[in-house]
């Protein structure tokens, strides 16, 4: 009798390690946002940026890193690869996702920090139709990849980043009603965090000619990119070894 859903390495060590880093990355990268406001004001916002980045870019590539190599251990829940027209759904949820992931690239010379960062009050776009656009395309993003994977360990991971992410509209919240005092209370009254709530209670319309931007069809591209490098990502992953 074989076990098709149970891997070799079922509730082993990878489910903690993996733990241990979405629980460094998340005190790291939330810690250095609520720090920014002092850092800026003892190194400068671009010095901040850049030690912003030294520490999360480095230690987002090891998470990810680490996914792609063991996201099939544990337990296997579910296989639903194979089924007809389930590859193009996840796709198409990953486009999406990173629709909602990557709104900062609107800003690729402030996050290069060769123009000085800024906090911004955004208003516009993709904020109508939530407020924390990161939050839900991290949760389309989990969504999809639970979909193709259904192992254990998939879902330790997704639970790990959706909850970070859950953490992230308070502290995002709380941050920019700090900053913005009123303006920012106007703007949470206009928007909500569940896409579309706010445009489907009339607090909000949908403007679509404002998504006719450069920076759409960046991730557009970017999209584009990673499916064609998808595979080159994982087989060089895997050859790390860790």
């Amino acid at each position: 009798m074989t076990y098709d859903w149970l891997t070799s390495s079922h509730l082993t060590s990878s489910h903690l390690t993996m733990m241990a880093l979405l629980l460094g990355f998340a005190v790291a990268h939330s810690g250095l946002a609520a720090l920014r406001p002092r850092a800026e004001q003892q190194m400068g916002a671009r010095l901040y940026r850049v030690l912003f980045a030294l520490v999360s870019i480095p230690f987002a590539t090891v998470l990810i890193v680490y996914f792609i190599q063991h996201r099939y251990d544990g337990l296997r829940l579910w296989n639903l690869q194979g089924l007809p027209g389930l590859e193009p759904l996840i796709w198409s949820l990953s486009a999406i996702s990173f629709i909602f992931l990557y709104p900062a690239t609107f800003n690729l010379l402030e996050i290069a920090a060769i123009q000085k960062p800024e906090v911004h009050l955004y208003e516009a776009g993709i904020i109508r139709i939530t407020r924390h656009p990161q939050m839900v395309g991290q949760v389309i993003w989990c969504i999809a990849h639970c979909l193709w994977v259904g192992t254990s360990f998939m879902l330790l991971t997704s639970a790990g980043l959706i909850l970070h992410h859950l953490f992230a509209v308070w502290h995002g919240d709380r941050r920019l009603r700090a900053r913005y005092g009123e303006s920012f209370e106007i703007l949470k009254s206009q928007t909500s965090v569940l896409p579309f709530l706010a445009i489907l209670q009339k607090r909000q319309i949908l403007k679509l000619q404002e998504f006719l931007r450069p920076s759409y069809a960046g991730i557009a591209i970017f999209v584009l990119v990673f499916w064609w490098a998808h595979p080159v990502l994982i087989s060089a992953s895997s050859r790390l070894g860790w």
